[in-house]
């Protein structure tokens, strides 16, 4: 129905910020409704924006509940602060605007959400890809980092399933235009996005792509030739499974085989891809089992590093003069900021570069996870 439709858009908008795109995608497949089925062009629309109507009515009461005890002040001077740099100005003026009315705020806070997503992605974040060091992005991140971070059984699949349904030369249905209509505006978005750290602001796309892929298999397994077929299917699904649980517990840093798996991964990329932080734990076991006392440590996340070391913790960063490294102390860098400071910078990145490159006349005495390099400081 009309009102459940509703309800599920307001929740997804609520999961994601960027399922704001599900607005332009459902006008898309309004059109495509209206002129392969319906005929009515209003009555198609009536229904979108009384679903779009729904859909933001059930945002109000989550963010009215966390903006409860916000003062409306406080609210509008946050809000103005967080998008002084935001490129729209009407815009920004608008959720400012909104920020201190009773009824509104709870859509100005959602809103300042949206704006900060819209303008972190504009602007870019500072990252590590193949060699290179940027804030800008690249247009080939999504395909390579998609491809080297996804399973080649899968990627086999899809390919068999993309030609199946070339072979087959059946007009799509309704339903496979909306799934394919989804992946295209998420993958076009993503594409002249600058934020490129991590495959997962991919995700939302992968339950639309297994999906299809899983169709056109099973429709193909029903047709009696090529009896075969069964023992590839089993064979690329034992391999998806042989080559998942391989990686155990370090499942962030899986990278397919293509890329040469987690112990490569670093040299494509990093960041959310395969660090995150999630390591540290396991970097104080290594050391008390080395029965080490003092370890520098420059470390990309969130945890706190003294909770985890305690005394054991000494603070690092690249920008500091490695001669400041005792003779024979350990020096433990996170991927992300091992890589950024190795990498080359792109023309017109101006912040400070290769300040890791020295750790290239050493060889690290132990990888934590994948996502930690640990290196013994002997001259």
């Amino acid at each position: 129905s009309i009102i459940k439709a509703g309800v599920v858009f307001g929740l997804a908008e609520l999961a994601k910020f960027s399922l704001i795109l599900l607005i332009p995608l459902f006008a898309l497949l309004a059109l495509v409704w209206w002129l392969t089925k319906s005929g009515k062009l209003f009555s198609t629309f009536k229904i979108l924006i009384l679903v779009f109507t729904i859909g933001f009515l059930t945002l109000w009461p989550v963010y009215q509940y966390h903006t409860w005890n916000y003062p409306g002040q406080r609210q509008a001077q946050d809000t103005k602060l967080l998008l002084s740099s935001f490129g729209s100005r009407p815009l920004a003026d608008s959720v400012a605007w909104m920020a201190d009315k009773p009824i509104l705020r709870p859509y100005a806070q959602y809103f300042l959400g949206l704006s900060m997503v819209l303008q972190r992605a504009v602007g870019g974040n500072t990252t590590y890809f193949m060699g290179e060091v940027s804030a800008s992005g690249w247009k080939t991140y999504f395909p390579i980092v998609y491809f080297i971070k996804e399973t080649l059984a899968f990627h086999i699949l899809t390919i068999i399933a993309i030609l199946y349904a070339i072979w087959l030369r059946k007009k799509p249905s309704f339903v496979v235009i909306a799934l394919l209509s989804f992946i295209a505006i998420y993958w076009f978005f993503s594409l002249k996005s600058n934020l490129n750290i991590g495959v997962r602001h991919l995700l939302p796309t992968f339950p639309f792509a297994i999906i299809l892929v899983s169709a056109m298999i099973v429709k193909l397994l029903k047709k009696p030739y090529l009896k075969i077929k069964y023992v590839i299917l089993c064979g690329l699904i034992l391999w998806q499974i042989i080559s998942v649980i391989s990686v155990y517990p370090s499942f962030l840093a899986y990278f397919n085989e293509a890329a040469g798996g987690p112990d490569k991964g670093h040299l494509y990329t990093v960041d959310s891809n395969m660090d995150w932080g999630q390591d540290l734990q396991r970097l104080n076991q290594w050391l008390e089992k080395n029965n080490i006392n003092k370890i520098y440590l420059d470390y990309f996340g969130g945890s706190d590093t003294k909770y985890y070391l305690k005394e054991k913790y000494a603070q690092w960063w690249g920008d500091r003069d490695k001669k400041e490294l005792p003779q024979g102390s350990y020096l433990a860098v996170s991927a992300t900021f091992l890589q950024g400071g190795r990498g080359k910078p792109v023309q017109g990145f101006t912040s400070s570069s290769g300040f890791y490159n020295w750790l290239d006349d050493y060889e690290p005495v132990a990888k934590i996870g994948y996502s930690i390099f640990v290196y013994k400081i002997d001259n």
